[in-house]
Order: structure tokens, then C-alpha cells, then sequence
């Protein structure tokens, strides 16, 4: 069952949100329903087949530097392990540089995937957002 988050973070990640609506969006929540939206989001760059060269691109994206957390996390070791690592971060700073990237790590998986798989057509609800707009 789709709900407004999911669409909101799809909506974020395929650039049809403003980051920074999704960031102010992002800090209204509780830090429970923070580590909730961090987790989702890890479960869907994951789905959506992120890999480790992923990383720089996202990191870029984000507007990370290479010293914050979440970019060293993700620059390191197997890819799943990292997005984990970076969505369990618990300093409120922390979870809004998590959610950055985690967002540009989505953003660019799912392009590839949309590329890759899903170019003559699919049955991917969040592939449709712009054209139910």
C-alpha cells in the first residue's frame, strides 16, 4: 500500500520535490520517525541495486563533504552493510546528512535501474509520478 512518504521520498529522489522541501520535511519528524524514514530509505537503495561505485556520484550530490560521516561510511566496505550504518547514525546532524545522501544514493540507483530494466516499461508505481503530476 503506497502511502504519502513513500511518494514524497520517490518524488524526492526522481527531482520532482526541491531536497530542501524534503530536508524541512525531514526535521519535523521525531528522531523515531527518523530512524523509521533512514531505515526505509536504506531498504530502497538496496532494492533499487545501488553498488559501491554509487558512492562518489551520491556523495556529490548530497553536497557532502568526504570528511562527513555518511561519506566515509559509504566509501568503505560492501554497500548494503554501509547504507545500514549510515541509517542507524544518531546524532540529529548526522541523520540530516544520512537522509541527504541516502536520498542522492536512491536518486541514482533507481536512474540506473530505470535505464537498465525498466526503459521499455514497467509495473513500478513510483516509475509513474510524473506522469500522474
Amino acid at each position: 500500500m503506497v502511502n504519502e512518504r513513500d511518494v514524497l521520498l520517490n518524488e524526492l529522489a526522481q527531482g520532482l520535490r526541491p531536497v530542501s522541501e524534503g530536508i524541512e520535511w525531514f526535521d519535523g519528524l521525531g528522531p523515531e520517525e527518523q530512524s523509521v524514514v533512514l531505515l526505509f530509505l536504506r531498504h530502497h537503495c538496496v532494492q533499487a541495486r545501488a553498488v559501491a561505485g554509487d558512492a562518489p556520484e551520491s556523495i556529490r550530490r548530497a553536497g557532502l563533504r568526504p570528511t562527513h560521516t555518511p561519506a566515509v561510511l559509504i566509501s568503505r566496505g560492501r554497500i548494503d552493510e554501509q547504507l545500514g550504518k549510515i541509517a542507524g547514525l544518531r546524532p540529529r546532524d548526522e541523520r540530516r546528512k544520512a537522509f541527504r545522501l541516502l536520498i542522492a544514493v536512491l536518486t541514482v540507483a533507481d536512474a540506473r535501474r530505470r535505464e537498465l530494466y525498466c526503459s521499455g516499461g514497467c509495473g513500478h508505481w513510483w516509475h509513474h509520478l510524473s506522469a500522474a503530476e
